[in-house]
Parts: C-alpha cells; sequence; structure tokens
C-alpha cells in the first residue's frame, strides 16, 4: 500500500513539475490576444461573470464598454489617438480565467517624461500563475516599445478608472471607479519586481440633514463680496450653444488635474467626444460651475459635476445591457433621483483660486440641492493621498475616509 501511494506521489510531483515553464508560469494557461469582435465580447464579459452578484461592485454598462474598448464602432474611443494598446485573455482549458489590458499613453509619457506602459482592466480568478502570465504579457508588450517600466492599474487617460483597491472591499463603488476582491492586492503582493508608485484615497461626505453648515455659508458669501466669484448654472443652450460653457468646463479640468499622477492633458478631439457622451445625460441642476465676475470675460474657474449613484441600477443591469429593464432602473436614479447617494464625478477649482476658497462656494450650491433631493451621503471621486489641498476642504462636512486604492510600479 505504501509503495503504492509514493508511486502515485512521485507521479503527481512529475506532473506538477513540467505543467511550469522556466517563469514558474503553468503551461495551461494560454495568453490569447484580443483581435475579433468576439474576442472582445469575451474579454468585456469577464467582468459580469466574476462579479455577479457581488454587492459593491458597478459594472459598467456594455455600451460604455464598448465605446471606450473598441477599435470596430465608427467613432473609437479619441484615446487611441495617441495610446496603443493591446488587450490579453487568459485561457485554462478553453475558458476565460482574467483579462489585462496593455496600453502605452504616448502624451503622457511625453508630459511625464516617462517611458511607461499602463496595465488595466485587470480581472481574474484567485491564481498568482494567472495574474503571472496577465502581467507578463504586458511586460513583453512594454518590452517591444522600448518601455523603461510598466505601471497601474490605469486606463487610457484619467477619464477612465485608476489605481487597485487596497481597503473598502465592503463599501459600495461607483461608476468612475472599478471594484475589486482582496484577493487582487494580494496577489500583486507576491509578484515580483512590484511596488507602490501611488496611493489614491476616497472620501464618504454625509450630507448635512438640514441647513447649511456655517463655516460654509460664512467662506461662500464672503469669497462671493469680496472676490466677486458667482456661481453659474448651466442650460442645455449653454452647453452646445454659441457660448461653449462645455468646452469651458474641460478646459478647467485640464489646468486643474493636468500636474496629477497619471494625468494626460486631454486632447481637443476627446473633450468634443465627451461633451456629445455626457452632458446630455446629468441633470444639470447638479452641475455648478464658478465665474470670475471682476474679470471682463467672466471665465470659469471652479467646476462641480455630481451625479446620482448609478451603482445599485448598474446591478440590476443583467451583463451591463439596457434590455429588458435595466434601462427603467438608470431612469430612477437619474430622472427620479431614486439612490440615497450622489457622486461627485469631478471637482476642481484652478490653482490660483484655491486659497481664496472658491471651493466652498461649490458645495454652497449644491447641497441644498442635495437635501432637496433627499441625499444621505456623497462619494468623492479618487485623490491623491498626498494631496493635502483637496482633502482639506472636506474640513466642513462630517466625512469618513474608507476606501483606498493603489498603482504599482515595476522596471523593466
Amino acid at each position: 500500500m505504501f509503495a503504492m501511494w509514493q508511486k502515485m506521489a512521485t507521479f503527481a510531483a512529475v506532473i506538477l513539475q513540467n505543467g511550469k515553464n522556466d517563469k514558474g508560469k503553468m503551461k495551461d494557461i494560454e495568453i490569447k490576444k484580443v483581435e475579433t469582435k468576439r474576442d472582445l465580447e469575451r474579454f468585456i464579459q469577464l467582468h459580469y461573470d466574476l462579479y455577479r452578484g457581488n454587492p459593491y461592485d458597478a459594472p459598467n454598462l456594455h455600451m460604455d464598454e464598448i465605446a471606450t474598448l473598441s477599435p470596430f464602432i465608427k467613432e473609437p474611443n479619441a484615446a487611441f489617438e495617441f495610446c496603443d494598446t493591446e488587450y490579453y485573455l487568459a485561457l485554462r482549458d478553453g475558458k476565460v480565467v482574467g483579462r489585462v489590458a496593455a496600453i502605452i499613453n504616448r502624451r503622457y509619457n511625453e508630459q511625464w517624461q516617462r517611458s511607461a506602459v499602463r496595465f488595466g482592466w485587470l480581472d481574474l480568478i484567485d491564481d498568482i500563475d494567472v495574474m503571472r502570465a496577465l502581467l507578463g504579457a504586458v511586460e513583453d508588450f512594454g518590452r517591444r516599445h522600448q518601455m523603461k517600466e510598466i505601471i497601474g492599474p490605469l486606463g487610457f487617460t484619467d477619464m477612465d478608472p485608476e489605481g487597485m483597491l487596497t481597503h473598502g472591499f465592503d463599501q459600495l463603488s461607483c461608476m468612475a471607479t472599478e471594484y475589486n476582491y482582496a484577493y487582487y492586492p494580494q496577489l500583486m503582493e507576491q509578484m515580483e519586481g512590484y511596488e507602490k508608485d501611488n496611493d489614491y484615497v476616497e472620501y464618504k461626505l454625509y450630507v448635512p440633514k438640514e441647513g447649511m453648515p456655517e463655516k460654509f455659508r460664512k467662506i461662500s458669501e464672503m469669497v462671493m463680496k469680496r472676490y466677486n466669484l458667482q456661481v453659474k448654472k448651466l442650460t442645455k443652450r449653454d452647453i452646445f450653444g454659441p457660448d461653449q460653457y462645455g468646452q469651458r468646463v474641460f478646459d478647467v479640468i485640464n489646468k486643474t488635474f493636468g500636474h496629477l499622477y497619471g494625468y494626460s492633458t486631454m486632447s481637443q478631439k476627446q473633450i468634443d467626444q465627451y461633451i456629445r457622451m455626457y452632458f446630455k445625460m446629468l441633470d444639470l441642476s447638479m452641475v455648478t460651475l464658478i465665474e470670475d465676475h471682476s474679470l471682463e470675460d467672466h471665465p470659469v474657474i471652479g467646476v462641480g459635476i455630481t451625479l446620482p449613484s448609478l451603482t445599485k441600477a448598474l446591478q440590476k443591469c443583467r451583463n451591463g445591457r439596457l434590455w429588458p429593464f435595466g434601462w427603467w432602473h438608470i431612469l430612477r436614479a437619474l430622472k427620479w433621483h431614486k439612490t440615497d447617494v450622489v457622486d461627485c464625478l469631478l471637482i476642481g477649482v484652478l490653482p490660483e483660486y484655491r486659497s481664496k476658497g472658491a471651493n466652498a462656494l461649490l458645495f454652497y450650491d449644491l447641497i441644498p440641492i442635495y437635501q432637496k433631493y433627499g441625499f444621505l451621503w456623497g462619494e468623492t471621486h479618487v485623490e491623491m493621498e498626498t494631496n493635502g489641498k483637496v482633502q482639506s476642504q472636506w474640513t466642513y462636512l462630517e466625512h469618513e475616509q474608507h476606501k483606498r486604492r493603489r498603482c504599482y510600479k515595476k522596471a523593466l
């Protein structure tokens, strides 16, 4: 009996040893480059399969994923103008067990003097060999293009999700960020050569039950009087008409976020695409601009773009599809504000106006609107952990730092 078990153990050891190549990757993992529409469908579908039923994930709409990722559509993502990319699937026995995108953003590399390939859209089962195979494919793509380092998770640009969730796995995600299971960063810690490149924090901002926080009121009224800064509420005509407020908004965003990690200045084609795609869906009562009326042309110096959280609605869109009933849940959230949460997508003030307290003026206008719609709390977008100036603007609101994300890097 012992001899039989010994033979079986020896046979198993041989099988395991032969199943690995020199780099420790399992030979039964096949890396397949996405080359067809069917491949891309499998790439997109993996996230829905992995996170089906997860109470915290905010799955993207399928049509949004196609608009972002597909080179096959009539009007591809404007970022393809300055990004080189390949997508990869990890297969085991023909089944998709992982995915990743390899991206070289040439504008970013030129702006920041880096030679970096990005990895993004990373999803996988809990298996270190799958992680090694996926990131190995991105590393190889980077080396073929003479890149010196790999960084991520990052998308094409700052408008895509950034960072891997490392804290807050029991917190609701939002459409501007990616949720991931706790084993993702655990696997990253096992990856040879990878280290921290940047950490982000996110905050939960509680909406005052009634009234305006006194310090917000005092600062805002002082700012309006002393500097002649005024709130501007938009109409559709403002955005798409001759005053070109859509363009002005993205000009401010470029200037506000241009110095931040991972940011590449948006091209005009990108701006035009975002204006067409996103402004039509916004409830403009939840969008606030600040103008400097001390100057003749009343320039926009601050932007607050917020919208009702779509997370719960997106979870009810099977496989990210609006049909048959997903559209109804999205409509309930967007039009009738049937959610407790508001997403603060883009909050930005030009650097020269931050010390004047202009940030407070955004929420001076928005808080009464949130109270009217019955929102209980707001979800901030990612903020660099070192960006104390941005985080200080939450001082006068009850807040909680509830999530953290990390971008990694490795020399190639």
